[in-house]
């Protein structure tokens, strides 16, 4: 492992300084980074299954190894702490303190995640468990996963259970990462875990998902009062490809069901009236039960935001007037299938702007109009920004390290989207990077890496990115700097 190096502590203050009790973070995923997928009592997943599977992962690669974090957590605390981090998110794997999916929690999964909070906390390090992030035990799929609303209330279940081990040295818990991706690429699409191509059981899922965030905070507040809890979505913003109304409705329907079917239950305890229409075909409407809603619309005390990309979105059939490329969002290098449900038809336009090495274009100002929108349009709530970065293909060059000036680039835009966002007013409280180290990329495998830590798969060795070190000038300076 390589330090972080500060540079020269005299450097001139940022123009866009951070209030005091800023977060400043970087998030990570179990199923990404821990590996020992068959140790210490860990079942499986609906992940380990799909990436075994051939054909579903790029290169044939699976989390079996990962980047080995169950064993080396320490070594990447250390890390944490020579960038100067003052919180971690972190996830907790499912199957590794429950493989079942119900009943007992393993001892030996619990001690895990005992040793890894115990360690931050004495790093100084504030931890961020987020409870669900797409690996969900294989027995509950086998069962019929998140269609079937027992699997929301199997969730719960194991969010009270895991909170009254950990909860008295953690404050502060998300229950739901990107509900979005979990069940419209998960049950829609299939690109992700567990590949399913079922349209209606994708919203089933997606309402069993959020009923089981609502049914786990209201559990875990009952046990702790004073905690805070809050989910994580993946928002985009979202702008027609030209002036039809065929493109503007386009826009309509992929906010819709991108943004405003999960906002409007968490923060509204309602699902959008436009969107129930179009997706009228599929049934929705018969599973969402009488007081499903008001457990949906607990009260949240954080709200975590990632954000990466802006859609632009057209509803004709032709290329429109050369705005570029038409096809789907590619969220998988096997994508086939739409996840956007009742709306098949919209077409997502390559408007122009650098990408990253996922293809994603780059444009801050998109989250700069997400957070200002949901400041102006939704019931107060504490922000974050739980992940936001940038994936490239890299290697380690000729000097034992990584240049990586774009993925340096993309933070201080979208860092100064915040710091303007904060200036308007919008209850900004932190940022989480994503991701700590390089890692299982999903469907990606390991060809695209988001980490601001090198990993050498072979070995495991890391070695901070020039990233790693610019972040953590940001960190002690309380926001970019001045001038890059």
């Amino acid at each position: 492992m390589t330090s972080v190096h500060h540079s020269d502590s005299t450097s001139p203050a940022p123009a866009a300084t951070f209030p005091a009790g800023f977060r400043w973070g970087a998030a990570t995923a179990a199923y990404q980074i821990e590996g020992a997928a068959g140790e210490d009592g860990r079942g499986p997943s609906i992940w380990d299954t799909f990436s075994r599977t051939p054909g579903k992962v790029l290169g044939g690669d699976t989390g079996d190894v990962a980047v080995d974090h169950y064993h080396r957590f320490r070594e990447d605390i250390a890390l944490m702490s020579d960038l100067g981090l003052t919180s971690y998110r972190f996830s907790i794997s499912w199957p590794r303190v429950q493989p079942s999916g119900s009943g007992p929690l393993s001892q030996a999964g619990v001690d895990f995640y005992r040793r890894l909070v115990d360690a931050l906390l004495e790093a100084g390090i504030e931890p961020w468990p987020t409870l669900y992030h797409w690996d969900l035990p294989q027995p509950l799929e086998d069962a019929g996963g998140w269609p079937e609303r027992d699997t929301a209330y199997r969730f719960a279940d194991y969010a009270d259970r895991i909170h009254a081990v950990l909860g008295d040295r953690v404050p502060q818990w998300m229950t739901i990462n990107e509900p979005w991706c979990a069940a419209f690429l998960g049950y829609a699409s299939g690109e992700h875990a567990p590949g399913r191509r079922e349209p209606a059981a994708a919203l089933r899922a997606a309402h069993h998902l959020m009923l089981g965030h609502g049914a786990a905070v209201q559990a875990m507040r009952a046990r702790h009062p004073g905690h805070r809890f809050g989910a994580a979505v993946n928002l985009y913003a979202i702008s027609p490809a030209g002036p039809s109304d065929a493109d503007a409705d386009a826009a309509r329907r992929i906010d819709g069901m991108q943004n405003r079917f999960f906002l409007d239950p968490l923060l509204r305890g309602s699902y959008p009236a436009d969107v129930l229409a179009d997706v009228e075909e599929y049934g929705f409407d018969g599973c969402v039960r009488e007081g499903d809603l008001a457990t949906i619309n607990q009260r949240l005390d954080l709200l975590g935001i990632n954000y990466y990309s802006r859609f632009t979105v057209t509803g004709e059939t032709a290329d429109p007037d050369g705005a570029g490329e038409t096809g789907q969002a590619v969220s998988s290098p096997f994508s086939t299938h739409s996840p956007w449900v009742g709306s098949e038809f919209v077409g997502f336009v390559n408007a122009g702007r650098p990408v990253t090495g996922m293809g994603w274009e780059i444009d801050a100002t998109g989250l700069f109009e997400v957070l200002t929108r949901l400041k102006d349009d939704y019931p107060p709530v504490d922000l974050y920004i739980t992940e936001n970065g940038a994936g490239y293909d890299e290697t380690l060059n000729g000097e034992g390290t990584v240049h990586d000036e774009g993925r340096i680039s993309y933070i201080d835009e979208h860092l100064r989207a915040c710091h303007a966002a904060v200036t308007k007013g919008v209850p900004l409280r932190g940022y989480f990077t994503w991701s700590l180290l390089d890692n299982f990329e999903w469907s990606w495998g390991y060809s695209k890496r988001f980490g601001l830590v090198h990993v050498d798969y072979a070995t495991q060795r890391r070695v901070p990115k020039d990233s790693a070190r610019w972040y953590a000038d940001v960190i002690r300076r309380g926001g970019p700097p001045d001038h890059r």
